[in-house]
């Protein structure tokens, strides 16, 4: 039966420790706030596929999971000799049944409502009454999960596009992550559409997600973009998105639409000016301190 070592330690230590107890053959770490739901709960907020701008809170809960007791009580007594680990201390070593694991996991991926209709929904939940569209996507290696604000704008532009989705005979998400865009494209109505990244485990995630949501696009490298698209989407960061003004531009069709996301409301002038020389971006939407920028080629 697996086992759960639970510890305390302070922000500074979380790092060493979640380092320690991976090195230590733990089969997952997971870090929490030891104050939540009390008012010293603090929230950690990082950029879209970056680092969180700290590793924990002031006082982490770190959670390793164990094949066996005698693993969990090994590593610990390991932990405990290091002269750095002074600070953490031993919440408890208790067995946890694994469906129980995986339940716990689950619990915390609900569905997501981008619109009234659409709805993004884990394999283990039922849609909601009201979804006329639905997505099925679990959490996994590759970014995009729809829980983020990037992302649901991404596919909030989709959504209300969805009369011309059908007219869409080509569509190019470029930085696909886990293929969440394209997916919603298909589901959509539009036809022909890559889906392209730079992590190799992006693109077998997101021809992963597209067969499960019986849609079909192509996953692949971005040198599999080619020609031009009526429909142009990249949710990544605004730096890449700066450098990728001219490939992008290149691509997107006479008519044809560019969404991009990834981009801090402080960065809209700075991603109109990159893009100056080919399309008038504009904000069209905003959602917790980031915007989707859109144009649309003459």
């Amino acid at each position: 039966m697996l086992h759960e070592l639970v510890l305390i330690c302070s922000e500074d230590g979380v790092e060493t420790v979640s380092d320690a107890l991976m090195e230590l053959d733990a089969l997952a770490v997971s870090v929490e706030d030891a104050d939540a739901d009390t008012d010293s709960e603090q929230a950690l907020f990082g950029e879209p596929g970056m680092p969180a701008p700290k590793t924990g809170w002031q006082r982490s809960v770190v959670k390793a999971l164990f094949e066996n007791e005698a693993q969990a009580t090994e590593c610990v007594t390991l932990l405990l000799s290091q002269d750095w680990a002074q600070d953490v201390h031993v919440q408890t070593i208790q067995a946890v049944d694994e469906q129980d694991w995986v339940r716990l996991t689950q619990s915390q991926f609900a569905p997501v409502d981008i619109t009234p209709e659409f709805w993004i929904v884990p394999s283990w939940h039922e849609a909601p009454a009201q979804a006329r569209t639905v997505m099925r996507l679990d959490p996994g290696l590759a970014f995009g999960t729809g829980t983020h604000p990037t992302t649901r704008m991404c596919l909030r532009w989709i959504a209300r596009h969805a009369a011309e989705a059908a007219q869409w005979l080509r569509v190019l998400d470029y930085g696909c992550g886990s293929g969440i865009l394209a997916i919603g494209a298909a589901l959509h109505g539009a036809k022909g559409i890559d889906a392209v990244d730079i992590d190799p485990a992006a693109i077998v995630s997101s021809q992963s997600n597209a067969e499960a949501n019986q849609v079909t696009l192509n996953a692949a490298m971005p040198d599999a973009a080619h020609g031009e698209y009526p429909v142009v989407l990249a949710n990544i960061l605004a730096t890449p998105l700066k450098l990728l003004a001219p490939l992008l531009c290149s691509h997107l069709a006479p008519g044809g639409h560019l969404v991009l996301a990834g981009i801090l409301e402080r960065q809209a002038e700075e991603l109109i000016q990159a893009y100056a020389p080919w399309v008038q971006l504009e904000v069209s939407d905003r959602e917790d301190g980031w915007i989707l920028m859109t144009a649309q080629r003459a």
